[in-house]
Formats: structure tokens, sequence, C-alpha cells
């Protein structure tokens, strides 16, 4: 789908142009246009690219997926190229999905090219509608605001995160099980993977809003150095979320050890309580006295109350040894 709005001052804005149409108004400077590619082939989006002029290799990276958030400055043009981290919770797991967006900015069009709708292109888009303001400050105006809709995206998620670490941390004193320790290492691999967007997408906002672009206002580079903050604020708060989950690892395995410590602590304390019964038990389990030599008085009622007695003593005796030596 090729959608496409041209502002002019004193007229309407015009939608959904004739791509023939689109060099003849990119010499008009007054205006502005907008052409969003959304999950064109190639073959029906390079003439098009073609007829701004725009070199060919900056053509084959816009058709070609690089999933590396960069900004070439090509003179009378800007090629960039910003990651959008699709993540959508699914039980103990996140799904993720990386959409790339690619960018070419001019000094009065802008055109974008996505596989996949991204949100922060169809707000910008409404906001056309709403607000001319929008479109009246210019082409890397439009930018600003794609690119802000875009950070601003992964506030909601990284509030889902945190809510879902907090969980987790009171699972881990209430009730660790195996499937903690899965929703631990889905956390950590959904961090690691914003954080691979997140650092790069912070240098390409740096770049933009402190480097001499030709394309780009003087006065709009602190609309990009906000945003620049903020990512810089989402990378503090991606690791700090990423702290949190190492700590919970570990405190999830220290719970799981405790918890093994004490269940072997009182297996062992079983098994020595009854190691003198066993063994009092195996001796005179042995039949080979009453043959050899005249000893019936093993076999006596009398033999028999002692060797209870014996029984009953030792574990109680050895429990209280080992409870004097603060074993248990």
């Amino acid at each position: 789908m090729i959608r496409s709005l041209f502002y002019t001052p004193g007229q309407p804005i015009r939608k959904d142009i004739p791509p023939k149409e689109f060099p003849k108004l990119t010499r008009d400077r007054r205006g502005v246009l907008w052409v969003n590619f959304e999950n064109e082939t190639a073959e029906t989006c390079l003439p098009i690219l073609q007829s701004f002029g725009f070199h060919p290799l900056a053509i084959d990276d816009a058709l070609q997926e690089v999933h590396v958030p960069k900004v070439d400055d090509w003179g009378d043009y800007l090629y960039i190229v910003l990651n959008y981290l699709d993540i959508k919770p699914n039980g103990n797991y996140w799904e993720t999905n990386t959409e790339e967006l690619d960018v070419f900015l001019g000094p009065n069009y802008i055109i974008t090219l996505q596989d996949s709708p991204i949100p922060a292109i169809g707000d910008t888009w409404a906001a056309c509608d709403r607000d001319l303001r929008t479109v009246q400050e210019g082409a890397d105006h439009i930018l600003y605001r794609i690119a802000d809709n875009l950070v601003s995206g992964y506030m909601p998620t990284v509030e889902k995160i945190d809510a879902a670490i907090d969980q987790i941390e009171d699972e881990v004193f209430d009730r660790p099980a195996p499937r903690t320790l899965e929703k631990l290492f889905a956390l950590k691999r959904l961090l690691q993977a914003m954080r691979r967007i997140l650092l790069p997408q912070r240098e390409v906002l740096n770049k933009l809003a402190r480097d001499d672009y030709k394309v780009i206002d003087p006065k709009d580079r602190i609309f990009f150095r906000d945003i620049y903050d903020h990512l810089v604020r989402l990378h503090d708060l991606n690791e700090s979320l990423r702290d949190l989950v190492g700590g919970a690892q570990d405190t999830y395995l220290s719970v799981v050890n405790n918890r093994m410590n004490d269940v072997m602590k009182t297996l062992t304390i079983i098994t020595t309580l009854f190691m003198p019964i066993t063994f009092i038990t195996g001796f005179f389990g042995m039949n080979f006295f009453e043959p050899v030599a005249n000893l019936t008085g093993w076999t006596t009622y009398q033999t028999f109350l002692i060797t209870l007695g014996i029984m009953l003593s030792f574990p109680i005796a050895m429990f209280f040894w080992m409870r004097s030596r603060r074993w248990v």
C-alpha cells in the first residue's frame, strides 16, 4: 500500500497523489510531501525511489532489511534506518518482532518504507489529519514526530516488564519453581533484544541532534535532542531492569539451594537417627548363634526388652548430641 500526502500553504492537504507527480511536487519548496510504502514489493518501490534521484546504494539498503539503526548523509537528503521492537506477552514468554523503518529525508519531502504496520507511522499520519501544524513545520518535523512516537511506544512495554519482574520476585520467595526460572530467562532475552536496538538508535538520534545536516533545520535539532534524552533514559531503565532480573535469578538459585540444603539436612538427620536401629536389627538378624553355641538367652523376653530399650535410646541420645553441636 502506498499512501501520500502533500501540503502547501493556503491549500488543503492532498492525499493519494499519483506517483508520477512526486518529482514535480518536490520542486515546490514551499510544500511538504510525505510518501509511505507499506508492505510493497521491490518492483513497485524501485521506479518511484529512482524518480527522486536517490543513490542506488541507498535504494538497495532501503529495499533490503538491514536491521541496524543508522544515518547516511547523501548531501541533499538523508537515509535513516530506525527499528521498532514489537513486544507482546504470551503467558510465561514474550513474543518479539523487530520491524525496520527506512526513511529518506529531503529538504521538503520524507519517504518512509515499512514491511509491516508500525504504530508510530499511523499515529503521525493521524496527527497530520488533526493538526496542520504537524506538516507546516516541514519534513524534518514529521520525522521528529515519527521518531518520538516510536520511542514513546517503549514506555508501556517497560512498565509491563517492571510489573512482571515484581511478580517473579514474589514467586521466588513464595513458591519458586522451574517455570519461574523460565520466566526470568525470557525476560533476560527480551531486555537483551531491546538493548541491541536502543544503543544504535540512540546514536542515530544523537547525530540528528548535533550534526550539521543540510536537510534539518537548526531550530529543529532541539526536538531530536529531546528524543535522544528519552532514549538515554530508556537505556538506563533497560540496564536497571537487567540488573533486577539478574538479582532475581541469583535470589532464585539461592532460595532453591537453601531448600535443597534443608531437604538434605532433614534426610541426613533421618538417616542418622535410624543408623543405630539398622545396626542393631542387622546384628540380631544374624542366625549363626544358636547352631554354633548354646546361646538361647538371646531369644528370651528380657533380652528383647533390653534390645528395644537400646534401639529407642540410641536415636534420642544422638538427636540431643547433634542438637548440642548445633547441627539441628
